[in-house]
């Protein structure tokens, strides 16, 4: 064991008068602290996770009536601006929305359990003329095997309809965690409502005193872009809903209501839930009404995605809530895995709302980071997905070291850093080769072995 080693191991400086830590290589070393740092943070960040999946009763209503809380807060204000007790406000607010839900729900509902025979009616002859095809059109499929999968899809069919217009209902468990849940949103909404600045003052009372207040416009920036994402979403929603609903309706589609409110819903999941949405809408379209009507309802969907994404989303969403398309994607993922259907839907407002506390926490000021947020192209978000410019071909290549017979070699990895070495030495760095190589004066090694 060499000396080094022994000093380490026994806690002592070695005999050479080098502090312990100094026998330790300094990337090792570096590598190392970064670790446990690393590791802590991510154990709390698993915790909080963790817990936040085990009380999934309690966080998710939390959550939504966040949501909530962001879509009716402006109209709150409105209200009390005009001289409207903020009691009333909330009451006035909150029966008015719950008033327009339970009536769209009850319509889309009677929709649905009307529409399921008919849908079940056309999706049963839509299987018998694909057997028949595959029977008797070019590709002269086995009789036996064709009708037997075919029966089998209708008698599935047949025997699930019940299912699909009331069994999902009829679990106890089901019905009662739903009104657990509804009931405790309201009642969490009710006090976001009333007085969420005194709420957000009393929790952040435990950050020490010199960065309390940042803490505190953290929390208030980011739940205006909260405020600006939920608005802008419902109202590219509605769109979204009307137009492709509408569409459904003209060309007689079934479950045209039920899939507009599909399409409304999926639009509060970025990328990922208009298309599942549409797809839903071109499927029951192709097995109902055929090729060419699924067709059209295709090229619908496609033009209102196009509509949604470079026109409203753009006009309504602004800066601060437009998130790099990479973000959306890999946050609606994990929080599809961590958290389900709800975790999808909660996880771009979540990172939105990050994103800017965050910002905010480094910022030098608040009104730095204001002039960010509202100045600017509206249509250019703060961080888009954009095509590199003009790459260098060199950036990948590794440098070569100079030749020991003073040729001249190219090194650096960009053409601004390129640098010109000469026996070893560097020469001019101007971006140009030297025009003679051999001025250059030679290095104390190569000095030292001329004297040998």
């Amino acid at each position: 064991m060499s000396e080094d080693a022994g000093a380490l191991s026994t806690g002592k400086p070695n005999e050479k008068g080098r502090p312990d830590s100094d026998s330790v290589h300094p990337l090792v070393r570096k590598s190392a602290e970064w670790s446990w740092r690393l590791l802590l943070i991510l154990a709390a960040v698993l915790a909080v996770a963790y817990l936040a999946q085990r009380l999934s009763t309690v966080t998710i209503p939390l959550s939504i009536a966040l949501l909530g809380a962001a879509l009716l807060a402006p109209l709150v204000d409105l209200m009390q601006r005009l001289g409207v007790p903020r009691s009333i406000g909330v009451f006035v607010a909150l029966m008015g929305s719950l008033g327009l839900l339970a009536g769209v729900m009850t319509f889309v509902v009677e929709q649905f359990v009307t529409g399921v025979p008919q849908l079940s009616d056309e999706f049963k002859t839509s299987v018998h003329q694909v057997q028949d095809w595959l029977i008797n059109g070019p590709l002269h499929m086995s009789n036996e095997q064709i009708r037997n999968a075919g029966d089998t899809i209708v008698k599935t069919i047949e025997n699930n309809q019940d299912t699909l217009t009331s069994g999902a209902l009829t679990t106890a468990t089901v019905i009662g965690e739903f009104l657990t849940g509804t009931f405790l949103t309201l009642f969490i909404l009710i006090f976001f409502l009333y007085g969420g600045d005194q709420i957000w003052a009393f929790i952040t009372n435990i950050i020490p005193s010199a960065q309390r207040e940042k803490v505190r416009t953290a929390g208030k920036l980011g739940f205006g872009t909260l405020t600006g994402f939920v608005r802008a979403t419902v109202m590219v929603a509605a769109v979204d809903a009307i137009g492709i609903g509408a569409g459904l309706a003209i060309l007689n589609v079934p479950l045209a209501l039920p899939l507009a409110s599909l399409v409304f819903i999926g639009a509060f999941i970025p990328i990922i839930g208009s298309f599942i949405a549409g797809s839903v809408a071109v499927f029951i379209a192709l097995m109902t009404k055929g090729l060419v009507t699924a067709l059209i309802v295709l090229g619908i969907t496609v033009a209102i995605m196009q509509l949604e994404g470079h026109v409203l989303q753009p006009l309504l969403l602004g800066r601060a809530v437009r998130i790099h398309p990479l973000a959306v994607v890999l946050a609606i993922t994990a929080g599809v895995v961590l958290a389900g259907i709800a975790g999808g839907l909660l996880a771009v407002p979540f990172v939105a709302v990050l994103n800017t506390a965050i910002r905010s926490l480094l910022a030098d000021s608040p009104d730095e980071l204001y002039q960010d947020l509202h100045t600017g192209d509206p249509h250019q978000p703060m961080f888009s997905a954009e095509p590199d410019d003009d790459p260098d071909p060199a950036r990948y290549q590794v440098p070569v070291p100079a030749a020991a017979s003073g040729k001249v070699t190219e090194v650096g990895s960009t053409a601004a850093a390129r640098k010109y070495v000469t026996d070893g030495k560097p020469a001019a760095t101007g971006g140009t080769e030297p025009e003679d190589a051999a001025a250059t004066p030679p290095v104390a090694g190569d000095a030292g072995d001329d004297e040998d």
